[in-house]
């Protein structure tokens, strides 16, 4: 029982059954149709685009028996031994196995020969970067000046490696990656030709997974129908990819926007189930956040193929730029590092736990927005190191009057030392009753993950000794109506600077060099200490 696999029984045999690479096509058919072919092609790019499968189908073109045209007959001798790959006149060579100039030479003493059937002798080198520098030595002169009735085709998946003196005497042709549309169209078409069932999104999981490369994905799409038992199903897929479904990735990233740790936990303990390719997901990962990033500059007009417009939005919306170019960063960070770790889950577990731990909070600045265009320092680059323990500064006296108790807390923090964890809760903190050593509090629950047991145990240690006694507090999760200190520290901060661009543009000297010299100050710009 022989089984031709689909990459070899769905391989092109015309121009016009390719799948993209339209740009090499129109060259190579307007050059057969007004009779302008050049003796030496070069046609470069990844696996599996259609670099040998160009070559062939140039070669049934020149030596078709109807006549060199843009579209073979495919049904005479010629075309037919070419498919067969038994055509006399057409040597197709693997480079990789034949990297000796003696190779070489071998090969070069017939090429003085007329074609034993064909109109053309065609040398087809797959893989021509392989070549020892003196079998290219050895091809040159022969390249640039071959007998008329002898064309080299040559294909590489890394032109680099070839000589500049090698280059500059082909034409040379880049094929680009498909896209990941055409493949799974493809796909589609295939599996409708072949009467064999599937789903959709199995195909898109396909898609994704061929990178580029038609025929990975035909190689991938034999091992589903071989996987799924003559159908080809999105979990059957997913599972054999070593992938995991979208909407668990679009829980995760929700996880981490949300800084919802139980989330999190239980997203993390799924995955862990399953075999999943932690690589890869790292990979989707990245994507996701460069279409957020996208969404956020570019607006509406942006999708995501990982997840859902409404999914897409909520992330665009629930988090600053600031924070998915920091994730973005981290996640590509962790995929570099995966082989480091013990292990690839363990890598990628605390890839996301890093994430959690360092994701930006703080009050919201509350500076004049700068004009369109202008740059400003983000929070990241004013934000400056704690080396020590310091005492929290004094908050500036607000605006609005305080309820009763709370100027008390806010005394208490000044006195208090504060440092790393303990100072970003101290700062999201909002006094809802107490006084002395006794304190209820209110802390927002998107803020829950600053509530860990070490950042609340260094809190009490350090109010502790502000009081020099006991002290307790207790920590609830409820939307707040009031100011934390950095909310208040940051409307202080706001109204100084407010108040320091009035005053300078109350400046006389000021107000004479706007009129005379055209200077204006740019909102924004002020800092205040």
């Amino acid at each position: 029982m022989s089984y031709l696999v689909l990459a070899r029984k769905w391989r092109p045999r015309r121009f016009s059954e390719l799948v993209g690479q339209q740009h090499v096509v129109r060259a190579l058919v307007n050059g057969i149709e007004s009779g302008r072919l050049h003796h030496a092609f070069l046609f470069t790019g990844t696996r599996g685009v259609g670099k040998t499968t160009i070559a062939r189908i140039l070669a049934k073109t020149l030596n078709c028996e109807r006549g060199v045209s843009a579209d073979p007959c495919g049904v005479c001798s010629a075309c037919a031994d070419i498919d067969a790959g038994r055509f006399v006149d057409l040597l197709e060579i693997d480079a990789a196995s034949r990297t000796k100039v003696d190779d070489t030479r071998e090969l070069l003493d017939n090429v003085i020969y007329a074609p034993s059937r064909g109109r053309y002798k065609i040398y087809l080198i797959d893989e021509v970067h392989m070549l020892s520098t003196h079998s290219f030595n050895a091809l040159l002169k022969t390249l640039e000046e071959p007998p008329p009735h002898v064309k080299f085709l040559l294909a590489t998946t890394d032109p680099q490696k070839l000589p500049v003196t090698v280059l500059s005497r082909c034409l040379q042709f880049s094929l680009k990656r498909l896209e990941r549309s055409e493949i799974e169209a493809q796909l589609q078409h295939i599996l409708r030709a072949e009467d064999v069932s599937y789903e959709a999104a199995a195909l898109s999981a396909l898609a994704r997974a061929a990178d580029g490369s038609l025929r990975d994905g035909l190689s991938l799409l034999d091992q589903a129908l071989a996987f799924g038992g003559g159908s080809v199903r999105g979990e059957d897929v997913l599972t054999m990819l070593g992938t995991i479904d979208r909407r668990a990735l679009a829980a995760l990233a929700l996880a981490l926007m949300a800084g919802n740790r139980g989330a999190l936990r239980d997203e993390l303990k799924r995955i862990g189930e399953l075999s999943v390719d932690y690589a890869g997901l790292l990979a989707e990962l990245l994507v996701l956040w460069h279409d957020v990033a996208s969404r956020q500059v570019f607006g509406e007009g942006i999708e995501s193929e990982i997840v859902d417009d409404a999914t897409l939005l909520q992330l665009a919306d629930g988090l600053s730029p600031e924070d998915v170019q920091l994730y973005y960063q981290m996640s590509l960070l962790a995929r570099r590092d995966l082989d480091l770790a013990p292990d690839a889950r363990t890598g990628f577990e605390m890839a996301m736990l890093r994430l959690l731990a360092f994701r930006p909070v703080g009050g919201e600045d509350t500076r004049p927005d700068p004009p369109a265009g202008a740059w400003t320092p983000t929070s990241a680059t004013r934000a400056a190191p704690n080396p020590a323990p310091a005492s929290m500064p004094a908050p500036a006296p607000a605006s609005h009057p305080d309820a009763p108790g709370v100027s008390a807390w806010f005394d208490l923090l000044a006195g208090a030392e504060l440092r790393g964890p303990a100072l970003e809760l101290a700062r999201q903190l909002q006094p809802l009753e107490g006084e002395g050593a006794r304190w209820k509090l209110a802390l927002a629950p998107r803020l829950e993950s600053l509530n860990s047991p070490f950042a609340r145990r260094s809190l009490e240690d350090a109010l502790r000794a502000a009081v020099g006694g006991d002290c307790r507090i207790e920590i609830v999760l409820r939307a707040q109506a009031g100011e934390s200190l950095g909310e208040r520290q940051a409307r202080a901060r706001g109204e100084r600077v407010a108040a320091a661009e009035q005053s300078l543009l109350a400046d006389p000297g000021l107000q004479s060099l706007t009129r005379e010299l055209g200077a204006r100050v740019v909102p924004g710009s002020l800092r205040v200490d």
